[in-house]
């Protein structure tokens, strides 16, 4: 150990033994923010650090363009300047804010605001510099018209996105007849074409960087699926093996001395007797092929909610007498996934500012069914104000348990209080 690191191991003991309490909790809560942001979906990643780099752009952008600001609002209206630089650049710090810690619904409604705010700054330039007193060749908003494209890449889905762009640079190219003397429609269509053209590059970066991001969470529910087959026929071959070896080690080694002993001995008989009650329990627990019993279906459901964050909270029941659950494997891969599904809705929108939000996932299984229930403390929403296009509830979860047989979900959630995603399955017979 070098004289750094036994340093550094000191001054983290004598923090420790101060106040061992806080740091206790300390570690701990950093360890939960830890496994929250490693579990989080790839798309929601790429959003943060996008909204990120571009409200840290808009700070930039703002301070780089203050002293062209200042020389255009010479002899304007003080009040109309301020809020115009206020509109087009306000919200890109409070974008950089949000996109450390906030649900990525928070991170687009201020996205969508910052692109709003910006058009309507080109609505104010007529009032602001409607009679310049200098010879500008373009009102400062229209260079750094990137920020508000971007911001509606972020807000809203490719197409909107694609005709903001538009809608702006028209903007733009007017707002400059109000600021540029001597305008005409020539230099109007050559300043639409000049903004809509250095933005489509801006705006096909921002599209192509979610959208990079959405298929890798595509392809991880595909290796989810995969994975669940795989644990199938482990399970199978773990069972096939089982059985060869009883039937080597007990079976065989029975006949082979009952045929060598030629009379009957008591050793035998109870090699006999023992050999016969380990293949009644052999054929209680077998299971079919592609099919999992209890303990395994419970271990490859903990196994998948492990995976997203082992943080959960994981418990089984299973009633006395009733541990004949024959569950397909293709079944097991479908609950998971929604299962998984829940846990990453969570992680994504149930934060709640000030205090960790507990998850817990309670697996029952009975005659012939599982139950499993998943719930949170968090945020909590109104199911009837979930957009269409998010898919994550009515798709990722609900659909996959319609499209199963035998098998149904619920949610149920109220802003405040909480979700609570159950899915059940049950065999037809």
């Amino acid at each position: 150990m070098t004289a750094s690191s036994l340093l550094d191991t000191r001054a983290t003991a004598s923090a420790a033994s101060i106040d061992p309490i806080r740091a206790g909790r300390w570690r701990r809560g950093l360890a939960a923010v830890s496994r929250e942001k490693s579990s989080e979906a790839a798309s929601d990643r790429i959003m943060r650090r996008l909204a990120l780099t571009f409200g840290i752009a808009g700070v930039l952008a703002v301070i780089a363009e203050i002293p062209e600001i200042a020389d255009q609002s010479r002899g304007a209206p003080l009040a109309w300047a301020v809020l115009t630089v206020a509109l087009a650049f306000g919200w890109f710090p409070v974008l950089a804010i949000v996109s450390m810690g906030l649900s990525t619904r928070v991170i687009q409604g201020v996205a969508g605001a910052a692109a709003i705010c910006y058009l309507l700054a080109f609505a104010l330039v007529p009032f602001t510099y409607g009679d310049p007193e200098i010879e500008a060749t373009a009102v400062w908003l229209y260079r750094v018209f990137a920020l508000g494209v971007l911001a509606a890449a972020l807000a809203w889905r490719p197409v909107v996105a694609v005709v903001y762009l538009v809608v702006g640079a028209a903007a733009s190219a007017i707002a400059n007849m109000y600021v540029v003397p001597h305008g005409s429609a020539w230099t109007l269509a050559g300043d639409f074409a000049r903004a809509a053209g250095l933005c489509v590059l801006f705006l096909w970066c921002a599209i192509y960087a979610r959208a990079a991001a959405a298929r890798v969470d595509r392809e991880s529910a595909i290796a989810s699926s995969r994975a669940a087959i795989a644990a199938g026929a482990t399970a199978r071959d773990r069972e096939r093996a089982r059985f060869a070896a009883l039937i080597h080690d007990a079976v065989l080694s029975t006949l082979l001395d009952a045929s060598r002993a030629g009379t009957e001995s008591p050793v035998l008989r109870r090699q006999a007797e023992h050999t016969l009650t380990q293949l009644d329990e052999a054929r209680g627990s077998a299971i079919e092929p592609d099919r999992l019993n209890a303990k395994q279906a419970i271990g490859f459901l903990r196994a998948a909610v492990h995976e997203v964050n082992p943080g959960v909270t994981f418990a089984a029941r299973q009633w006395p007498g009733f541990d004949d659950l024959r569950l397909p494997v293709q079944a097991a891969g479908t609950i998971a996934a929604a299962l998984a599904e829940a846990v990453r809705n969570s992680l994504r929108h149930a934060t709640v500012v000030g205090r960790s939000v507990r998850r817990s996932v309670t697996v029952t299984v009975s005659a012939g069914g599982i139950r499993v229930v998943f719930r949170d403390d968090g945020a909590g929403f109104d199911l009837s104000q979930v957009p269409a296009d998010r898919l994550g509830v009515s798709v990722s979860i609900l659909g996959r348990m319609r499209q199963l047989a035998g098998g149904a979900g619920f949610v149920e959630s109220q802003p405040g209080e909480g979700t609570t995603v159950t899915l059940v399955w049950g065999s037809d017979g």
